[in-house]
């Protein structure tokens, strides 16, 4: 079953040169419960494919479904079914992790009992327990990527959206991110689209991938797939077989977990 379905999706931004094609007609089926990465180098439309279907960016062009509802013409109904954690994150300097958390669940409908109760389930997935009654401004970069997560996931999505999860994350936190991300797949059925410039977080984590490339979709398959076609040893060779240029560079500094 699709749970993404597109058709000709595009987007064209009006700026004082003229008009930009970000995204010149994206043809695109997500399955339900797959793991979906979204590559490609600057500027190639990836993030604007990702902001429209998230409801961030309405298309200019085509059409699509996300999660059975029409993206254009009922983009409310679209956000109830998806979770959306922006590669910024955006918590309440002023608040609690456990408020964060709290406040989030009784935004999606939920009472004040099945919040809290929410809220300390998702703290013990994500390992923040400990940090419930601490302010958000007290967190460290690790800490904080974390709790976006776990905001994202207060609703329980059929559909998250991931945009760049594991920048600048140690390799722990990634591994532990990485795990995350497949027991949501393995143990609840949630479908997850992530875009990442890390291409071997790439190859290990997502079950198809798609690189988008000047507005269009240039390649779609599993990673082993694309490797083998290409006849590359590694996701990198085949990217650049595709692409004929590199991801976009990204900050490899870790932040403190």
């Amino acid at each position: 079953m699709a749970i993404i379905s597109t058709s000709g999706l595009s987007r064209t931004f009006r700026t004082k040169q003229g008009e930009v094609h970000a995204v010149r007609g994206i043809d695109l089926t997500v399955r339900a419960g797959e793991i979906l990465g979204f590559l490609g180098p600057n500027g190639a439309g990836k993030s604007t494919t990702l902001r429209m279907l998230s409801t961030l960016l309405p298309p200019t062009g085509g059409a699509a479904t996300v999660c059975g509802h029409d993206l254009l013409r009922d983009p409310v109904a679209v956000r109830r079914k998806i979770g959306y954690v922006a590669q910024g994150g955006g918590v309440d300097p002023q608040e609690t992790v456990r408020s964060e958390l709290v406040v989030q669940g009784r935004l999606y409908g939920l009472s004040r009992t099945e919040a809290a109760a929410r809220a300390a389930g998702l703290a013990r997935d994500l390992d923040l327990t400990e940090l419930l009654d601490r302010s958000t401004t007290a967190l460290s970069g690790g800490q904080r990527r974390r709790l976006d997560l776990a905001l994202g996931l207060t609703h329980r999505p059929a559909l998250l959206f991931l945009d760049e999860p594991t920048t600048g994350l140690d390799p722990g936190s990634r591994a532990a991110l990485w795990a995350l991300v497949r027991r949501l797949r393995d143990e609840y059925g949630t479908t997850v689209v992530l875009t990442t410039h890390y291409l071997d977080e790439a190859d290990a984590l997502a079950d198809r991938l798609v690189i988008i490339d000047g507005g269009v979709v240039a390649a779609e398959g599993s990673p082993a797939a694309l490797k083998a076609e290409h006849g590359a040893d590694t996701l990198q060779d085949a990217f650049l077989a595709i692409t004929g240029r590199g991801p976009a560079p990204v900050d490899t500094t870790p932040v403190a977990v």
